[in-house]
């Protein structure tokens, strides 16, 4: 599970109960909030099962890496019950990311069940409604290549669209670690795939919001840029947009309507502009 910058993820449940955007300026600017029958649409559209997911790679680049390893864990939304857990290791030749994940090349060419590991795998994406990852960017990039199975299903990235209480203190942008250290969940070990799997699913336990923060997770998202003067760059900046990326000499970040009318300040469409779901 990489905490790259790598922008959000396009392909999104098109769930929104927001109001469009001005059509004559293009910009979005704070306004009243959605009738009752949009928000009614909205909150209807349910999400039981979550399979969390999180991958080891040898490298960034999926042209030119591999993925070495899988974790996954089905969950439960209502009950707050993990239902699965899995995870294996991938044969690779080589890993120029051992430093960091710990997992030497021979180990994964030991003898063990990949091939049925895989099968399974494939069993509980199908047994999902939403798949989650942090970073879900990242993660996804890897299913559909090498021995990964490709899949349609809908992502969630519970660190770029679920938007963390308050009361948390959470960055906009916050890492597991620091999400598991928010709800007060131990942190014993760090890149391992399972190991951040059950960060996430423990954090999911404790959440009484999770429900919400799913739904809204998963409403239709634009790249949005932010119309702040130099002296106002820290409202962008602690809202989560990025400077430079991936819009040149902009503050930028993809958002969903409803997130754009509850900033402090305006934002515009990024041109071309982008579909609100893709």
């Amino acid at each position: 599970m990489e905490n790259h910058p790598i922008p959000g993820q396009l392909d999104l449940l098109s769930v929104s109960g927001g109001q469009s955007a001005p059509a004559a300026s293009g910009v979005l600017k704070r306004s009243a909030p959605a009738s009752s029958a949009q928000e009614v649409d909205a909150e209807s559209a349910t999400v039981r099962t979550l399979l969390i997911i999180d991958t080891e790679t040898t490298g960034l680049d999926p042209q030119l890496d591999h993925c070495l390893e899988v974790g996954v864990i089905l969950f439960d939304v209502p009950s707050r019950q993990v239902l699965a857990q899995h995870s294996f290791l991938l044969p690779v030749e080589a890993n120029a990311a051992e430093a960091i994940n710990r997992i030497p090349a021979a180990a994964t060419n030991l003898p063990q069940p990949w091939r049925p590991a895989l099968s399974y795998l494939q069993s509980l994406l199908d047994a999902a409604d939403v798949l989650v990852a942090h970073n879900a960017a990242f993660d996804r990039q890897w299913f559909g290549r090498g021995h990964l199975p490709a899949t349609d299903k809908p992502w969630l990235c519970s660190m770029e669209e679920m938007r963390w209480p308050a009361e948390r203190l959470l960055r906009s942008r916050p890492s597991v670690r620091d999400l598991a250290l928010a709800y007060e969940i131990p942190v014993w070990a760090a890149h391992r795939a399972l190991t951040d799997c059950i960060y996430l699913a423990e954090v999911f336990r404790r959440c009484d919001e999770l429900e919400q923060l799913v739904k809204r997770g998963l409403e239709p998202r634009q790249l949005m840029r932010a119309q702040v003067s130099y002296d106002d760059r820290h409202l962008a900046r602690d809202a989560g947009f990025r400077w430079n990326e991936p819009v040149k000499g902009a503050w930028a970040r993809r958002l969903s309507e409803r997130e754009a009318r509850d900033l402090d300040f305006p934002v515009v469409p990024v041109d071309p502009p982008m579909p609100m779901a893709s």
